[in-house]
């Protein structure tokens, strides 16, 4: 089953566009921070899931640890 969270790749400008698989958009994280509380808004417990977790996020272009573009 694909993750439910789409983490997109680093825009240019910085920052990257979260959205859901149903494609809401949550809004552009500019770090871990930004996309814990989006997830919390949605209703997940900080420690209900890790950030690497692949079966809820999908990470495109760059993995957790990137949030600029190159």
């Amino acid at each position: 089953m694909a993750a439910p969270v789409i983490v997109h790749a680093p825009a240019p400008a910085g920052g990257r566009a979260v959205t859901t698989r149903s494609g809401d958009r949550l809004g552009v994280a500019y770090g871990p921070q930004d996309l814990l509380e989006f997830l919390r808004r949605a209703g997940l417990a900080e420690d209900d899931f890790a950030l690497d977790d692949r079966s809820l996020i999908e990470w495109r272009g760059a993995g957790p640890d990137v949030w600029e573009a190159a």
